[in-house]
């Protein structure tokens, strides 16, 4: 009995139509595709239910003849395309003939099209790739396409669709690519009865951003370009300041064509490089044009990826584009700070303390000792003038002097035990009062002696201490993230929030809004309280205590990419993950200076064996014995 047997023709249309119809924006895709290459001018995009049950895309372009309009839902079937030396020069965006056999596969299809200057129209119902009915029908000239129950007939793809509102954000994602990718084409969107979106299709790249993105990213963009006799580029890409948590706002368009390039994003990164903070990437809307030629566009069912024939001269064309709009505004706007994002650049000049403020203000404290973070006053920079540390010049360490406190102060708020009020006139000691050592009560309990001492901070990054007959060095960031790391993963601790007064808002993109909105119940367990602000922004009312709430949308740009990736299907993987970002944004940050408090506290921990590795497995800490440092400089 024969083993292999040819595929039911049904059964192979529904795994075609897999390659090229994943969810409904798959669908959108083709379809505004097919508009833009009939020539049309404008196109109207409308979903209910997150696409998955109602579709309807409308042009003006072109229309189909009536002896075609069934023809054009077989595979293969395309005006695109010719022969085989076609392919050497494809600057259409639709070529294959899969589309609309793929989507009519799967789903209920309803056509309505009119040629230019025909009288009549033409009607056509599909479903399951079958044609039911095809008649007459009055219409207006151009197409329109309804694509009705996506995936009825195929449960087992049915079962893995997201939520409307995912699915949803993943229509109005493709859309906004759509419209970007022709801004000479006007592009409304209208989601459940609601208008999303609408391009003004006048060919302006900055207006069409405007109208998609807003203002404020609009506004945060610098015009590039350069060119030369294989490549030209052209667009923009946003002033260091106004780069994002993530990368969902790089737009690449080569010929016309959205594609995903690793070459393209590391060419732009590059231009980037010492001007962007570590977790931030820049925006941009950029059009790459070459001969077709030079580019393979069939390599994947869906043609967002592509293979360049130069890479090199593809990656400069982006680099230089880049490099010369950061450096041509790098005096005047590509560097200004704006108030919103002033908070990003404030860092502590310990070396001008006069110009710091004098008065101690509510701030949040960030706890190296394990603990929850928690709302706290923290001394202003004067006060730590006047509180100074103990120095024992033979043991270069700083002592405790909790019993030089007067008891007076136990009624007002305690003076932390490693400093000691200096401020008295020089000569004079303050005053002390007499312990009864023979009331047990009175006698002061010192803590015990450490075994190690801090020698100090090296580069702001690594801390110096002594053990014994070794010297470590600490990584002071590393040791903080595990320590913010086991704390939020301890089911001992309860998670500390701080509440905003006024809630942050973070555009994110409407897919990624969609997935941390989805994801709320998961993000409420690492501190994190919010709910959408529209389709593409989400509004932060809750924080973890130790997070500042300047680094919000970079911090939510980071978890919607761990989201977004999966990995593992154990949620408890997925939130170690999304812990890792967290604690790392709330650790101390390398390059800035911290007080004797905080390093004694973080060696504390590493040289108790409590702190061992970072949460990324990286170790904390490497000692050096006297014994090689002897060899080092052959004192041996």
């Amino acid at each position: 009995m024969a083993k292999i047997l040819q595929l039911d023709a049904h059964v192979a249309d529904l795994i075609a139509a897999g390659e090229v119809v994943e969810r409904p924006a798959s669908v959108i895709k083709e379809l505004i595709e097919n508009s833009i290459d009939s020539g049309a001018t404008m196109v109207t995009v409308e979903i209910k239910g997150g696409g998955m049950t109602y579709m309807r895309v409308t042009d003006n372009g072109c229309g189909i003849a009536p002896e075609d309009t069934e023809t054009a839902f077989l595979r293969h079937a395309t005006s695109k395309l010719r022969d085989e030396k076609g392919l050497e020069a494809i600057m259409t965006l639709g070529f294959r003939g899969e589309a609309l056999a793929a989507i009519a596969a799967v789903s209920r299809v309803e056509l309505l099209t009119r040629e230019t200057g025909a009288e009549t129209g033409t009607s056509l119902s599909v479903e399951g790739g079958a044609v039911k009915a095809r008649e007459l029908a009055g219409c207006p000239e151009g197409t329109t396409m309804i694509v009705r129950d996506l995936f009825y007939n195929t449960p087992a793809r049915l079962k893995f669709m997201k939520t409307d509102r995912a699915e949803g954000a993943g229509v109005s994602a493709q859309v906004i690519s759509s419209a970007l990718s022709h801004p000479e084409v006007s592009v409304r969107y209208i989601k459940d009865g609601k208008e999303e979106c609408h391009t003004p299709g006048d060919g302006r790249i900055d207006s069409c951003i405007y109208s998609l993105f807003g203002r404020e990213f609009a506004g945060g963009l610098l015009k590039a370009a350069t060119s030369d006799d294989a490549v030209t580029v052209s667009g923009f890409v946003s002033t260091p300041v106004s780069a994002r948590g993530n990368r969902s706002y790089q737009f690449f368009f080569v010929n016309g064509r959205i594609v995903k390039s690793k070459t393209l994003q590391a060419a732009l990164e590059q231009a980037y490089k010492n001007s962007l903070f570590t977790g931030r990437f820049p925006s941009c809307v950029l059009y790459i044009t070459l001969s077709p030629s030079q580019v393979d566009v069939n390599v994947h069912p869906t043609k967002t990826e592509v293979k360049f024939l130069n890479e090199h001269q593809v990656f400069d064309g982006v680099y230089y584009a880049a490099l010369s709009a950061l450096e041509s505004e790098g005096r005047k706007d590509a560097f200004r700070i704006s108030e919103s994002t002033k908070s990003l650049f404030q860092t502590e000049a310990a070396e001008a303390p006069a110009e710091r403020p004098s008065g101690g203000a509510p701030a949040r404290t960030q706890s190296p000792y394990g603990g929850g973070g928690f709302i706290s006053r923290v001394p202003s920079v004067r006060e730590f003038k006047t509180y100074a540390p103990v120095r024992d010049e033979t043991a270069l360490s700083y002592k405790t002097a909790a019993d030089k406190i007067p008891p007076a102060a136990e009624a007002g708020p305690k003076t932390p035990a490693a400093w000691e009020r200096v401020g008295e006139p020089a000569g004079e000691e303050p005053a002390q009062t007499e312990i009864d050592m023979s009331r047990p009560e009175e006698i002061a309990e010192m803590p015990p002696a450490k075994r190690w001492r801090v020698v100090g901070e090296a580069l702001d990054t690594y801390i110096l201490a002594e053990q014994g007959d070794s010297l470590w060095l600490i990584d002071k960031h590393a040791a903080h993230e595990r320590i913010h790391f086991d704390r939020l993963k301890s089911e001992k601790q309860v998670t500390m929030s701080q509440t905003l007064l006024d809630p942050v808002v973070c555009n994110l993109g409407s897919e990624d809004t969609a997935l941390l909105v989805e994801k709320a119940a998961l993000l409420s367990r690492l501190g994190f309280q919010l709910d959408a602000f529209g389709d593409a922004a989400v509004a932060v009312r809750e924080l973890p205590a130790d997070i500042d709430a300047a680094e919000t949308e970079g911090l939510l740009g980071e978890l919607a990419d761990i989201l977004r990736r999966g990995g593992s299907p154990d949620e408890g993987a997925v939130l170690d993950e999304l812990r890792h970002s967290v604690a790392c944004k709330a650790a101390i940050k390398a390059g800035r200076r911290s007080e004797p408090l905080e390093l004694e506290a973080l060696v504390d921990k590493v040289l108790t064996g409590e702190v061992r590795y970072c949460p990324h497995g990286r170790p904390v800490a490497t000692e050096l014995t006297k014994a090689a440092l002897d060899r080092t400089f052959k004192r041996t």
